[in-house]
């Protein structure tokens, strides 16, 4: 696929699952995406910050063959050359990340995401030719150690009228408090435990996705 193409399908995508190893309640990556899988998402981030490149980099080539066979977009987490060299659809890009214009330069047709905390950061991602922008964290997460503060829900309503990409939203979002994002305008809902360590992933996705479409 080119940029076009995936950018098409960014546009139908509802859940966004994210990877944590860590935080799935002993099962694998592969296990997790298979749940994903099987209950309709539309895009995966590969996530594993801890990792060796090496090791990173043979997951995301199964995880590629996988997607692929679904026609689900596959984004890696930081790494644009593991994102290259895997055939992935895109890279998710943070703060301390490549610039967006940097990864551009070297990967023009990847997908490419960016995170923000404020409306400032939301709006240079933007101008800078990022794809999608993620807005978070929205609550308090588990993926995010050193993060103390999150910006709750009503920051959603602050920026997305600004924005004229998509944007996902994420930051300690689950069943039980997904509602409170989609009220204030996300469309696009990033998780991880939320999906992970649920006890039935192919539902939990059915269940999350269902939720978000009867916003739509």
């Amino acid at each position: 696929m080119n940029r076009d193409d995936r950018t098409a399908l960014l546009r139908q995508v509802d859940l966004y699952p994210v990877t944590c190893q860590d935080l799935s309640d002993g099962r694998t990556d592969l296990e997790v995406l298979d749940g994903v899988l099987a209950g309709g998402a539309k895009m995966i981030q590969l996530r594993e910050k801890n990792w060796d490149k090496k090791d990173l980099y043979e997951l995301a080539v199964e995880f590629r063959k996988k997607t692929l066979e679904y026609n689900v977009l596959l984004i890696i987490n930081d790494h644009v050359d593991i994102a290259l060299a895997a055939g992935a659809d895109g890279v998710h890009l943070g703060q301390e990340d490549l610039p967006v214009p940097a990864a551009r330069s070297i990967a023009p047709e990847l997908l490419l995401g960016a995170s923000s905390h404020n409306l400032e950061e939301a709006l240079r991602a933007q101008e800078e030719g990022a794809d999608y922008v993620n807005i978070g964290p929205i609550f308090l997460t588990k993926t995010k150690d050193k993060v103390a503060r999150f910006l709750g829900p009503d920051v959603i309503r602050e920026i997305s009228p600004h924005l004229h990409i998509p944007f996902t939203t994420m930051g300690g979002i689950n069943l039980d408090n997904i509602r409170e994002v989609l009220d204030v305008g996300a469309r696009r809902i990033a998780m991880v435990t939320g999906i992970t360590r649920a006890e039935d992933i192919a539902d939990r996705v059915r269940a999350l996705r269902r939720m978000i479409l009867s916003y739509r």
